[in-house]
């Protein structure tokens, strides 16, 4: 996957605006905008256009299984992955798992995740442990958690003789990923670290800079921008100056 590509794209869920833009308007305007936003970050790359579509949303409210996420209709993503396919893109299906175990709802996607052009986004801020809420705290995850990810989504690589799969794993503060020396790389998986952070473009690199500084080996580097939020009392940052950013983004992820 890399360095020949570089992954950009909208994040959402369908009829939910205040999670992203991919769940705003027509879908098919949305692709044809991912494709333009991607072809902006090219730079001596192959642009790859992502649809990281919610498959897994937490919620404030507990639910029937007392998990605190509801999972996103089959239909939906069947909906989304045909349009990744005919856009040649890729679809990221992001967890963020409530009070349920990561791996299990990882592996309740393995309908979709044994289709070449299928990864995974995982959220850890909405991992939530025992007695807490989404949204009244950070969760977190642990770098033997995501190693078990990538362990499965290995597997299921080899299994399926698949192309080489996104792991991204989103990280707003140093709290949400707990021992990431202990993240270990698996064959056929590239292991993404996207920087999630809000706010100006100087907050941002500063955020960034936290997040980047003494990165695991084999760990590529992601970057997230919000069009309302970073907006808010201040600008979004361009794709000049993203791709100015040290180690230089290999994933551009727009909520």
């Amino acid at each position: 996957m890399f360095p020949r590509y570089r992954l950009v794209g909208f994040c959402g869920l369908p009829g939910a605006a205040a999670l992203g833009r991919l769940g705003t308007g027509d879908p098919g305007k949305r692709a044809t905008e991912i494709e333009k936003v991607a072809g902006s970050y090219a730079a001596g790359r192959e642009p790859l256009p992502v649809f990281e579509l919610l498959a897994v949303v937490a919620n404030a409210a507990a639910g029937p299984d007392d998990t605190y996420r509801s999972r996103t209709p089959a239909a939906t993503v069947r909906r989304f992955h045909e349009l990744a396919r005919e856009h040649r893109g890729l679809l990221l299906l992001n967890i963020q798992p409530g009070r349920a175990a990561m791996l299990d709802e990882v592996k309740a996607l393995r309908e979709w995740l044994v289709h070449p052009d299928v990864g995974v986004a995982l959220d850890p801020e909405w991992e939530m442990g025992p007695g807490e809420v989404p949204g009244d705290t950070y969760g977190h995850t642990s770098g033997q958690e995501l190693t078990e990810v990538a362990r499965y989504l290995s597997d299921l690589v080899d299994a399926h003789d698949l192309p080489q799969k996104p792991l991204v794993f989103h990280q707003v503060a140093r709290s949400v990923v707990r021992e990431e020396s202990a993240l270990r790389p698996q064959p056929g998986v590239a292991l993404i670290k996207s920087a999630d952070g809000l706010g100006s473009p100087g907050l941002k690199r500063g955020t960034w800079r936290q997040l980047v500084s003494d990165l695991p080996d084999g760990l590529h580097t992601g970057f997230k921008l919000f069009y309302d939020e970073d907006a808010e009392g201040s600008r979004l940052m361009t794709p000049k100056e993203v791709l100015a950013l040290r180690p230089q983004p290999e994933y551009v992820m727009y909520e």
